[in-house]
């Protein structure tokens, strides 16, 4: 009788419902929390869920690969999530297309930026050539930047976590900055966060205000295509 639960367990920890279950448990209760908190950067649902479902899979001795078949499925809706962004875009189009200049300033300068300082800093602290490479994209969402690193021959599972803490970063980072510097913009907050920070930033923008999320969204779509053709040129120039 008491191989039971043991084996159950042991059935249940093979099957994706589980895991799938797990994720969306977890991040539920993460949610709840930062609700409420009036949406603390500190009460970071992303960040919460991450330590906890990883907590819970090192307890349980779960390898990752059994882990992701059950969350590949949440994972599989960051692409319909991502293209849902065109409607508020759409919404507030009339907005966008009349700050079109300097966001395009705005989005070769923060993505060069983005790119040449985390590439010179891993240089100067003397990290090897692999983790240089794997960190030039860590500000682009997760897909495009592990194949930039792939492309690259780089490390796309330290490329994968590099993508993770940024946005966590700058997730939680960003409202306090924005608001030591005084900038009151919300299309200016969204944007810097969405350039930065991808769709984890993107998530905290719209959380704030709708005008800091479409232009969030904008910054973490053009910064995406825009990385993928400077990291080469960057990987060629700064990269003995």
């Amino acid at each position: 009788m008491s191989a039971t639960p043991f084996s159950l367990w042991v059935y249940l920890s093979q099957t994706p419902l589980l895991w799938l279950t797990v994720t969306l448990l977890v991040y539920a209760a993460t949610d709840a929390v930062s609700q409420a908190t009036g949406r603390s950067p500190l009460a970071n649902p992303v960040l919460h869920a991450i330590w906890i479902i990883g907590a819970f899979l090192w307890l349980t001795g779960t390898s990752y690969t059994t882990y992701f078949s059950g969350a590949q499925f949440v994972h599989f809706l960051l692409g319909p999530a991502t293209v849902a962004l065109a409607v508020p875009l759409y919404e507030n189009r009339r907005q966008v297309i009349a700050a079109i200049v300097p966001m395009a300033l705005a989005l070769v300068v923060g993505c060069i930026v983005a790119i040449v300082s985390v590439m010179v800093l891993a240089q100067l602290a003397g990290l090897p050539e692999t983790v240089v490479l794997s960190l030039a994209s860590k500000s682009v969402t997760a897909g495009v930047a592990m194949g930039i690193s792939e492309s690259l021959n780089a490390d796309p599972s330290l490329t994968a976590v590099a993508v993770v803490l940024t946005g966590v970063m700058g997730a939680i980072m960003v409202t306090p900055l924005m608001n030591a510097l005084g900038i009151r913009d919300f299309r200016a907050r969204g944007f810097s966060v969405g350039l930065a920070s991808h769709g984890i930033g993107t998530a905290r923008a719209f959380q704030v205000d709708a005008i800091a999320g479409v232009f969030a969204g904008i910054a973490m779509s053009l910064n995406a295509l825009i990385t993928a053709m400077l990291v080469p040129v960057a990987v060629t120039l700064l990269v003995k």
